[in-house]
């Protein structure tokens, strides 16, 4: 149910703080879940059951949602009303608007005061934030809630111009949110309820010791959810220390189980292995192509677009604004294939995406879950093909084994009919093409000086501020994660 309309706080919980008992857990598999100890709301069958505002309803019914997935039916009814929740479901599973349409809710009909916002939520990456507000923006608009959005990698005074000027919701990756309340331009003292987003892979990339300070600034008597494909022992500290007798729920125990998703792992020699992927690379329909590090996502790229192949780069060395030309030339069609580093393996949703290329294996099962969840989402089909060596199918069956993915396997060669009937690969037309790039991201010819203000801060091409140009620079092989200091993505 909406929160009161007035800006005086909620009684403090017994619970909160400093004098909070931890939480009693049981174990489940690599992850102690915390026992609930007050029983939850039972699942709804459709929004009309939830206590949602009108206006959101409405809005519902204008963007095509018209049931919700299983764990927006098992955790709004226990959001709305205030209750904790850990949230676990696999990529594509709803996760956005099961915290979503509950954050926005609670927050419905109260005005945030510059610089000091309402509602809180946290990522990992600049691509998953963008998502994050794109997917919020239509119900934001219908309650009159203004949104910002605060990464890394874009003016750092624009969002602080934002926040001044008043917004109720705020997404963020937690480097940049950082830089913003160290310069005094955020204010957390108001959030009254916090989401975690993704919340493993913050833990992953070294982001723990900025979300545990965030997270000491907001309402100690505030709501937090905590959202997640996979939950492990990463997390385990944030649940025990901020979550109160949270409402556990898991969708896909097994985090990878999708069974509208197909798993192909295709045996090939290593040096058939580029000339197997240029022939996938030119298939009909879109691809997304995941290699280890950004200068083989780019020696790829350039060598399909010799080829013939509509092919775009997304990686950690991109500026922000060339990430998110590529993705939007990437979902209207312009680019049909997509070759990046894990930057990529969240936060990105594109409808109609069917295949999903692990070029180089991954090393870790989470990697791989995530890079396979950019297809087969909310019940679409799709299939996950990853090219394996002779020398990398011991590794690769252990992490399949580990993450309970049983694949098909095949032995295959560029050029095969079964080749083609797994992924529709075909003979690239070995025509050279050239993807336009906007006259403002051209490279400047050698020795060619500027401004100041197109030059950026201390001569840093793109205006960048010195913690984002920090933040790509200390990416190791564009996997997205951050450098010693923990900027964010």
């Amino acid at each position: 149910m909406p929160m009161s309309q007035s800006r005086t706080r909620a009684p403090r919980r017994d619970n909160r703080g400093k004098g909070r008992r931890p939480a009693a857990v049981a174990p489940q598999g690599e992850f102690a879940l915390p026992v609930t100890t007050v029983p939850a709301l039972p699942p709804v069958e459709s929004f009309a059951d939830l206590d949602l505002p009108a206006a959101l309803l409405e809005t519902l019914r204008q963007e095509g949602v018209t049931a919700p997935f299983p764990i927006q039916a098992a955790t709004l009814p226990n959001s709305l009303a205030g209750r904790d929740v850990l949230g676990r479901g696999r990529t594509g599973s709803g996760k956005t608007l099961a915290f979503g349409l509950a954050l926005l809710a609670r927050t419905a009909g109260r005005r945030a005061l510059p610089r000091q916002p309402l509602a809180l939520v946290l990522v990992p990456t600049r691509e998953l934030a963008q998502q994050v507000t794109d997917a919020l923006a239509p119900y934001a608009r219908a309650l009159k809630l203004r949104t910002a959005t605060v990464v890394g990698g874009m003016s750092i005074g624009r969002q602080a111009g934002a926040l001044r000027g008043g917004a109720e919701v705020v997404v963020a990756t937690p480097g940049r949110l950082k830089d913003l309340i160290d310069r005094g331009d955020c204010v957390l003292d108001d959030v009254a309820v916090t989401v975690l987003d993704e919340a493993d892979q913050m833990t992953d990339m070294g982001f723990m010791p900025q979300v545990t300070a965030l997270l000491d600034r907001v309402r100690p008597d505030g709501q937090r959810m905590l959202f997640s494909a996979t939950l492990d022992r990463n997390i385990d500290r944030l649940v025990r220390r901020y979550l109160s007798d949270p409402v556990v729920h898991s969708v896909d125990p097994s985090a990878g189980a999708v069974t509208t998703m197909e798993h192909h792992v295709l045996h090939v020699l290593d040096t058939d292995k580029q000339r197997t992927a240029t022939e996938i690379a030119a298939r009909d329909g879109r691809v997304i192509m995941f290699l280890d590090t950004k200068h083989r996502v780019d020696r790829l790229t350039k060598h399909l677009l010799n080829n013939g192949v509509r092919a775009a780069a997304l990686h950690g060395g991109k500026s922000q604004p060339q990430r998110t030309r590529t993705l939007a030339q990437f979902k209207d069609g312009h680019v049909t294939v997509l070759v990046a580093t894990n930057v990529a393996a969240r936060g990105i949703h594109v409808d109609s995406l069917d295949l999903v290329v692990n070029v180089d294996p991954p090393s870790d099962p989470k990697d791989y879950l995530h890079r396979g969840g950019r297809t087969a989402r909310a019940g679409e089909s799709g299939s996950v093909v990853t090219l394996v060596t002779p020398d990398q199918r011991r590794d690769m069956n252990r992490l399949l084994a580990t993450a309970g993915i049983t694949p098909r396997t095949t032995a295959v060669r560029s050029g095969e009919a079964e080749l083609s009937r797994i992924t529709g690969a075909r003979t690239p037309s070995g025509v050279p093409v050239v993807i336009t790039v906007p006259a403002a991201e051209r490279p400047r010819p050698a020795g060619a000086t500027g401004s100041r203000s197109s030059r950026g801060r201390r001569g840093r091409p793109g205006g960048r501020s010195r913690s984002a140009a920090a933040g790509d620079a200390g990416r190791r092989g564009g996997t997205g994660r951050p450098s010693a200091s923990g900027r964010a993505a």
